[in-house]
């Protein structure tokens, strides 16, 4: 019952028409100060020094107040709170939040006035074959964005909040203006990542990644040879891709490791684990496997219900056995895993894609879960092609805009596509019913290769196992038969 009338108390006082008035005025820009008025507000809650006039200091005492309220909710010190929001990334993402509060109400998820996360396919360009490639790179685009245009997308991205940009693929090293573009968008306050096979970071390439000072993510698909070059279509690639993230590693960048799960390297997972704590990585991130793109041809070797679920147990206790690095994932059903064993413990990690923390929020810790909504796919992430076309997810190939017919933040708000996303009310199914559905809601991506349909169950979670042995009857395979399955029925 805490976390519904903490829920409550959140909608009653942040949520209510004029505190959205209020924190819908103060995203407009100060003509005095010359900057937003809640950027202004929320670096004098941080104790950061900066001119503001008397209006802005007005706005800052109201807003300080706001996210007062929310400190006192979750039993946060003030000094904590001054502290966590001294870093402008925070910042930024804040100002995200209140612009979703803003136009939206409190909501659960909660939607925002612009994504945490942009994932931009900078290139179709690629030195590898990946068989599980989503979108079948091998050379760029003849209609990929020129150097400025990509100057004028960044910019917008940085004027909507966007917290993080990250560089993806293809191979987004093999276009020349990549540290030019990467440059500029640290430069006006963006979190810069790179996703990259490793495969062309030479201890050269590594040091002008450094002083970037960049997140960088580097598939490696097993602990062995042979496992990661029949995924990556050449051979030779695991001792390079080693050497890349060694050369990342020693030259002080935040390194990930990145895995997508199948049957084929299924039996390796744990083995990669060790790898990438052996080399030294803060992070390994575990993908969902998607039938899109190249790996529409290689379904038949996606994970079963039971495999993933195993899996998911398996990452969720390398995350808290203190290794020193990070499990995360981008199954969403990782989120209920956590949750569970979360149960009646306080202090335990908080999991959702692409996010953990070790929280002693209490019962609070749920409804923290559910504000991060797990999958993101259109609500707190999306994706951007090489040509400019916006997408919900990398995994999921529905052209919902374009940023050269239209501003970004107007597609992210008005695309109908990125509306049904974010109503976890449309979900068909197990999805539609679960009282995880707020913290997890099934993969959006996987419900839409898999039926056409992103408002279907995801066929990879045990809650839904009757939709995967659907999918493998009209295979022509004969089902599995799981314990669970009766009571799914």
């Amino acid at each position: 019952m805490a976390m519904f009338s903490t829920l409550g108390v959140l909608k009653s006082a942040i949520g209510n028409p004029i505190s959205r008035v209020v924190l819908t005025r103060s995203i407009a820009r100060c003509p005095k100060c010359n900057d937003r008025r809640l950027r202004i507000a929320l670096a004098r809650y941080a104790g950061v020094n900066v001119k503001a006039c008397l209006s802005c200091r007005m706005y800052s005492f109201v807003i300080g107040g706001i996210i007062d309220i929310g400190r006192v909710l979750f039993r946060t010190s003030k000094r904590e709170m001054r502290n966590f929001f001294n870093s402008h990334v925070t910042r930024r993402g804040l100002a995200s939040i209140v612009r979703g509060i803003a136009e939206h109400g409190i909501t659960q998820p909660q939607q925002l006035g612009a994504p945490f996360l942009v994932v931009w396919d900078f290139t179709h360009a690629c030195n590898l074959n990946c068989k599980h490639c989503y979108q079948r790179a091998n050379r760029p685009l003849p209609d990929e964005l020129t150097t400025e245009e990509a100057k004028r997308l960044i910019k917008e991205l940085a004027d909507a909040d966007v917290v993080a940009l990250a560089f993806s693929g293809g191979e987004p090293l093999m276009r020349p203006d990549f540290y030019e573009l990467a440059a500029y968008a640290r430069s006006l306050g963006i979190y810069v990542a790179l996703a990259t096979n490793g495969t062309l970071i030479t201890k050269e390439v590594a040091k002008r990644l450094k002083k970037l000072d960049i997140y960088v993510e580097i598939s490696l698909d097993g602990a062995s040879a042979k496992t990661h070059d029949e995924f990556r279509g050449v051979p030779g690639m695991f001792d390079r891709t080693i050497n890349g993230i060694k050369n990342c590693v020693e030259a002080g960048l935040y390194t990930c490791v990145a895995t997508t799960a199948t049957k084929l390297n299924l039996n390796e997972m744990q083995k990669t684990y060790e790898l990438t704590l052996s080399l030294g990585c803060k992070r390994q991130m575990i993908f969902n496997f998607v039938p899109t793109g190249r790996g529409a041809e290689m379904a038949n070797l996606d994970l079963s219900p039971d495999e993933r679920e195993q899996l998911l147990e398996q990452n969720y206790a390398n995350l808290v056995s203190s290794g020193g690095c990070d499990v995360l994932g981008t199954a969403p059903q990782l989120a209920r895993i956590a949750l569970r064993h979360a149960q009646g413990v306080k202090g335990g990690p908080l999991v959702s894609a692409h996010f953990a923390a070790s929280t002693n929020l209490g019962e609070h810790t749920r409804l923290l879960a559910e504000f991060l909504g797990g999958c993101g796919a259109g609500r707190i992430y999306c994706a951007i092609e090489s040509n400019g076309d916006v997408l919900p997810c990398v995994f999921m190939p529905i052209k919902v805009g374009n940023i050269r017919e239209k501003p970004f933040l107007e597609i992210w708000r008005t695309s109908q596509v990125l509306r049904d996303l974010r109503d976890r009310s449309r979900l068909k199914g197990h999805c539609g019913e679960c009282q995880y559905r707020y913290a997890c809601g099934g993969c959006r991506a996987r419900a839409y290769g898999y039926f056409g349909d992103y408002d279907m169950p995801d066929p990879g979670c045990v809650n839904n196992l009757r939709y995967w042995q659907k999918l493998k009857e009209a295979e022509g395979e004969q089902p599995q038969v799981y314990a669970e399955a009766e009571a799914v029925a």
